[in-house]
C-alpha cells in the first residue's frame, strides 16, 4: 500500500502544470455533472409514499397520482417536488411519562378526561394510525408533519373525551368497558379523519390515574362493596350448604325406607315359599297316606277272597321256623300232632 501510494505521488509528481490543471477540471466537472442530475432524480423509499407538486407547467398544483419505491424523474429548480409521506404504522402517545414512551413516537400529555359522574381521570393513550391517501392527506391537512399537528392531534384528546367521559369513575377498572369505549374513540376518529386520508387502525387505554385522595375512595368502596359481595356469597354458600344437608338426609330417609321395603319383600316371599313347601309336603303326605291306606284296603280285601284262608296258613306258618323244640300233648282231645298236616289245617281252620 505504501509503494502504491508513494508510485502514485511520484507520478502525480511527474506530470506538468496543464496535465494536472486538466484532470482538476475533469474531476470538478464529473461533480458539477453528477449533482446536477440528482436533482432530476428522487429516491422514494420502500416505506414511503410519494406524491408529486408541479409549480409550473400546464398541470401545476398537486398531482394525485401515488409514488411508490424507487427512482423517480422530476423537473429541478422548484418546478416539480416530491413530497413523502410514511406508508407504515404511526404512534401518536398521549402519556405523562416519555421513558415509558416509543421513542419513534409523536408524544403528547395525557387526555384529562371528566367521567360521567364528575371526577377527572388522566389516561395514558396510544393511537396507531396510518396514511391511507397521501394525497388526501397533502391536499387537506398539507405536507411534511402536517397530518400530525393538523390532523390527528386536534382530533385525539377531544374524541377520547367523547367515549371515555361516557364512563363513570367505577367504571374505568371495568376492562371490557374501557376496551368498548376505546373502540368507539377509534370510529369517533376514523369519522373525522378518514376524509382527510388518515386510518386510525387502533386506540390503546394503557394506564390511568386518579387524584390520590379519589384513589383511596375509590379503594375503600371497592374494599366494602367486596366485603358486601363476600357476606352474599357465605350466605349463599350456607343456604346452598343446607338445602345439601336436607337433600342428603332425605336421601338417607328415602334409602332407609326402601332397605325396609326390601326386607318385608323378602320377608313376605321366604313366607310364602315356606308356605308352599308346607303345603306341598303336606299334600304329598296326604298322598302317601292314602295310598298305604289303599294298600291296607287292598291286602284287607285280599285276605277276604277265596284262597285268602291258604295264604293266612302260610303266614302263620312261618312262625314255626325260629323253634327248635315245641312240647305240645299228642294224645286225647286236645292233643296235637305237628306232623299231622290235616289236623294242623283243620287247627288253623283252613278248609282243605
Amino acid at each position: 500500500m505504501d509503494a502504491k501510494t508513494f508510485n502514485a505521488k511520484e507520478a502525480w509528481g511527474k506530470l506538468s502544470a496543464t496535465a494536472k490543471k486538466r484532470i482538476v477540471m475533469i474531476v470538478i466537472l464529473a461533480v458539477v455533472v453528477l449533482i446536477f442530475l440528482m436533482s432530476f432524480i428522487v429516491y422514494v423509499r420502500p416505506d414511503e409514499y410519494g406524491i408529486m407538486q408541479v409549480n409550473i407547467g400546464i398541470n401545476a398544483g398537486i398531482q394525485e397520482k401515488k409514488y411508490t419505491t424507487g427512482f423517480h424523474f422530476l423537473m429541478p429548480f422548484g418546478i416539480n417536488i416530491m413530497h413523502k409521506f410514511p406508508r407504515n404504522i404511526q404512534v401518536l402517545e398521549l402519556n405523562d411519562y416519555p421513558e415509558s414512551a416509543s421513542s419513534n413516537a409523536r408524544q403528547v400529555k395525557a387526555a384529562h378526561i371528566q367521567t360521567s359522574d364528575g371526577f377527572y381521570v388522566d389516561v395514558d393513550v396510544s393511537i396507531l394510525y396510518r396514511i391511507a391517501d397521501p394525497y388526501k392527506a397533502i391536499t387537506t391537512v398539507g405536507p411534511g408533519k402536517l397530518y400530525e399537528d393538523n390532523g390527528i392531534l386536534p382530533k385525539a384528546e377531544s374524541k377520547l373525551k367523547e367515549s371515555l367521559g361516557e364512563l363513570t369513575t367505577e367504571e374505568f377498572f371495568n376492562s371490557p368497558l374501557r376496551v368498548q369505549k376505546a373502540e368507539q374513540a377509534k370510529q369517533l376518529l376514523n369519522n373525522e379523519l378518514n376524509a382527510k386520508g388518515i386510518m386510525v387502525e387502533y386506540v390503546l387505554i394503557r394506564y390511568f390515574r386518579y387524584s390520590e385522595e379519589i384513589q383511596r375512595n375509590i379503594e375503600e368502596k371497592k374494599l366494602k362493596d367486596q366485603l358486601v359481595f363476600t357476606n352474599q356469597a357465605k350466605a349463599r354458600a350456607s343456604a346452598e350448604e343446607a338445602i345439601v344437608k336436607k337433600v342428603k338426609q332425605e336421601g338417607e330417609a328415602n334409602v332407609t325406607v326402601k332397605l325396609e321395603e326390601g326386607n318385608a319383600y323378602v320377608v313376605k316371599l321366604r313366607a310364602d315359599m315356606d308356605l308352599y313347601v308346607r303345603t306341598k309336603h303336606a299334600e304329598a303326605d296326604l298322598l302317601v297316606k292314602l295310598a298305604e291306606a289303599k294298600k291296607t284296603d287292598l291286602v284287607n280285601q285280599a285276605y277276604q277272597k277265596r284262597g285268602s284262608d291258604k295264604l293266612v296258613g302260610l303266614e302263620m306258618a312261618k312262625v314255626y321256623r325260629g323253634l327248635e323244640v315245641i312240647m305240645l300233648p299228642s294224645s286225647g282231645k286236645m292233643g296235637f300232632n305237628p306232623l299231622d298236616l290235616n289236623r294242623v289245617l283243620d287247627f288253623f281252620g283252613i278248609k282243605q
